[in-house]
């Protein structure tokens, strides 16, 4: 028997409507490439993302079109992310830091028809120009003045969206339409893409200020410091203006005295980023001896906060969760806020909470299973991959049918390659990686494809990726290598052979030699032993001084 109510489709339009209509007093506070700060209410960037929407119109943007951003975090930005989920397209945001082969390869996979980029980012779009889909059209996220010169043959934003209406009939559309468009550096190969929908986007944006409760009030301010091209900065360009939030918006400068000011002068109450950012903006707390005025909640994600920052942070007033997610998963999947039983508690009681993943959001179910196809136990102790399934979690890669089928079970459920334990209250302890990645600065590495570049060179017979720990990036890669006869190549040898396949901050930070790599039963390289046997090295970077 059916229910007897409504159906309407979810848009994210309606977000930022709702957002203009209800908190006509907040906004978005941006710094921009041009050096200046910029305010606007969100009526008003309602109004030029209708404006936005026109100008799309008129360069023959169709729905299901996919458009690049490259671009920071922005007033701009988040006009282009409205915009386009509006008139039915889709934003692809692209991650400035992969390499040009990388980045031509998404461009080229994601069809892309325009892509939009930021004054400061134009050099990363001219080195792909040759390599981007024929007849790519660009946009420089400017005002006439500030366009730089360029070789592209670049229209100009803002030039775009004078005369334009400030109101736009917003069409209505399946809710299953996509929006969005992230691609993730994975395991193995080409970088794979995680297609969004209004529906599994609005409902992120519903469900994470339901678990994060520490970070959403409305009239408070929330800077995030994780990236518009890092899965939608998780998600915060759309749950701030429906929780009634402004945004603060950093723009490319994200070190310590940087971020410190902007806080400062625009009364940020919570920041969400990687702990690299936070170590820095630590060091600048330390050194003024207290935070910004305002600052007293801090999201950590892409990969864990070391627990002394932790504590530092606590004991500057500021409360800290983390969270874990996935691009494929929109991407939280757990939140950090201590359960009530606990909030009282000291924080030496807490810290066992706050130094896990967090504890799973509403609308995502988690199993573990064994190598054997198990299921275990959520008893904390058991332990076996992450499998994940939910309303914000893909069916598959975007025009992958072969990673679609490595990465899904048979029942549809999504596997994290996360080894975990999991307890009876949902609370997420990661143990180890199931998938052979190195997690930099919450940026993942691919093993694989290092060590594919590497055997190749000549003076190399067999070689193996580890993670390392580091005390700034969480994790770098190191080069463990059986040498080809007498002669052993350096790290520059090794760099110069790989250097054009790979971003700088993806090649290995040192090179090990070892007479033979450590075998499994069934004949691949041992990663765990290798851990064990280098477990005493220490980083180049710790050596120091």
């Amino acid at each position: 028997m059916k229910g007897m109510m409504q159906h309407r489709p979810l848009r994210i339009i309606d977000i930022l409507s709702h957002a203009a209509e209800a908190f006509t007093d907040q906004g978005i506070i941006s710094v921009r490439d041009e050096g200046d700060i910029h305010h606007a209410t969100y009526p008003e960037i309602l109004d030029r993302t209708a404006q936005l929407a026109h100008a799309l119109d008129a360069l023959g943007v169709l729905m299901g079109d996919r458009v690049a951003t490259l671009a920071w975090n922005g007033h701009r930005h988040v006009e282009l992310y409205y915009a386009l989920a509006g008139i039915g397209a889709v934003c692809h945001t692209v991650n400035p830091r992969l390499s040009p082969e990388q980045m031509a390869y998404i461009l080229n996979h994601a069809g892309d028809s325009l892509l939009c980029i930021d004054p400061s980012l134009v050099p990363v779009a001219e080195a792909v120009a040759d390599e981007a889909p024929k007849g790519l059209r660009y946009i420089i996220l400017s005002d006439r003045a500030h366009m730089p010169d360029t070789t592209l043959d670049a229209l100009c934003y803002e030039e775009l969206l004078e005369g334009q209406p400030t109101t736009y009939h917003w069409p209505d559309f399946p809710e299953e339409t996509a929006s969005g468009l992230c691609y993730t550096s994975g395991t193995t190969g080409h970088p794979k893409g995680a297609l969004y929908s209004h529906r599994s986007t609005v409902l992120h944006a519903l469900t994470v200020p339901l678990a994060q409760t520490s970070s959403f009030a409305a009239g408070k301010r929330v800077m995030p410091v994780v990236p518009m091209f890092h899965v939608n900065a998780w998600g915060l360009p759309y749950n701030a203006p429906l929780t009634g939030m402004t945004m603060v918006m950093p723009g490319r400068h994200l070190d310590g005295a940087s971020l410190w000011q902007l806080m400062e002068d625009h009364d940020v109450y919570s920041a969400w980023g990687v702990p690299t950012v936070w170590a820095g903006l630590l060091a600048e707390i330390e050194a003024k001896t207290r935070a910004p005025h305002a600052f007293r909640d801090l999201v950590v994600g892409g990969s864990a906060a070391p627990a002394s920052m932790t504590e530092a942070y606590e004991g500057f007033g500021v409360t800290v969760s983390q969270a874990w997610g996935m691009t494929e998963m929109s991407p939280i999947g757990t939140h950090g806020v201590v359960p009530p039983r606990l909030q009282n508690a000291p924080l030496s009681e807490q810290m066992q909470i706050k130094t896990s993943a967090g504890r799973r959001k509403f609308g995502l179910d988690f199993k573990l299973v064994d190598d054997d196809g198990t299921c275990m136990p959520h008893d904390g102790e058991a332990v076996g991959e992450l499998y994940v399934r939910g309303n914000t979690v893909i069916t598959g890669y975007y025009n992958n049918p072969e990673a679609t089928k490595a990465a899904m079970d048979a029942e549809g459920w999504f596997g994290t390659g996360d080894v975990a334990s999991l307890t009876p209250e949902g609370q997420l302890i990661i143990r180890d990686r199931a998938k052979d990645l190195v997690k930099s600065g919450g940026e993942w590495i691919s093993s694989i494809d290092l060590e594919n570049a590497a055997v190749s060179h000549p003076l190399v017979k067999t070689c193996a990726i580890i993670a390392v720990p580091h005390p700034k990036w969480d994790e770098r890669p190191v080069l463990v290598v059986v040498p080809e006869g007498d002669t052993r190549p350096t790290l520059d040898d090794i760099h110069a052979h790989m250097g054009k396949h790979f971003a700088k901050w993806q090649l290995p930070d040192d090179i090990l030699f070892t007479d033979e790599l450590p075998l499994t039963a069934t004949g691949k390289i041992s990663k765990l032993t290798l851990r064990q046997q280098f477990a005493d090295y220490i980083h180049p970077d710790q050596r120091k001084g």
